[in-house]
């Protein structure tokens, strides 16, 4: 048994980059599947609406740790061969996908009827209807929560230690197992996350701040 030591500190240091590049991945993955899954479920193709709830309900209905679990040790089965770090990926994007989803859906919604009728009124399609007139306008309203929600991947990215992604907490896990000093080690571990979600907690409500302001004039 050993100290916890600057080389310890290092090593948790170097994980935490890959803490958010995973964090990155599931938002910009996610950001795609979420904005397919809010455009569904606010189309008038009522299949579309379907699939996109059906997808909403699994994702958001089921445990992340399980849908992890699925994942890596699901793929195997049907054969592919899948490492940590590439099904940590997939299970957050969707996960992400669908909670972001739900969330845009909402922006979306929250535009005033006059728009969209003014939109109909020019005889604008769906697709130019979303993208000259709904969507500008939703994006604003969207920027707030889903700052917010980046911090929830964030934090969600500490579930990947437990299929043996060397993330901040499997690296905190690893040096507590080589220094049996838990306070210590995790103490470390919770401040690195705290600093990495504490500027994009102030984001968000700065953002809401600015978004409450101008929806006020």
């Amino acid at each position: 048994m050993r100290s916890f030591g600057y080389n310890d500190l290092w090593f948790i240091l170097e994980a935490a980059q890959w803490t958010i590049a995973l964090s990155l991945m599931a938002f910009l993955g996610g950001g795609i599947v979420g904005l397919l899954v809010a455009l569904g479920r606010t189309t008038e193709y009522r299949p579309a609406r379907a699939l996109a709830m059906g997808f909403i309900q699994l994702f958001r209905g089921t445990p992340l740790l399980l849908q992890l679990f699925l994942v890596f040790f699901g793929a195997p089965v049907i054969g592919l061969d899948i490492n940590p770090w590439l099904a940590a990926a997939t299970a957050l994007t969707l996960n992400s996908g669908a909670f972001l989803g739900e969330i845009w859906r909402g922006c979306i919604e929250a535009i005033p009827r006059g728009q969209w009728e003014a939109a109909e009124a020019l005889g604008l399609s769906y697709r130019n209807k979303m993208r000259y007139v709904v969507l500008p306008q939703a994006l604003r309203i969207a920027v707030p929560p889903t700052v917010g929600y980046l911090v929830q991947i964030v934090k969600g990215t500490s579930l990947a230690a437990i299929i043996g992604f060397t993330e901040l907490t499997r690296a905190g896990q690893i040096i507590n197992n080589a220094t049996f000093q838990p306070m210590i080690v995790f103490t470390v571990v919770a401040v690195i996350y705290f600093f990495l979600c504490w500027p994009l907690s102030l984001l968000a409500a700065y953002m809401e701040r600015r978004l409450a302001v101008s929806l006020a004039q």
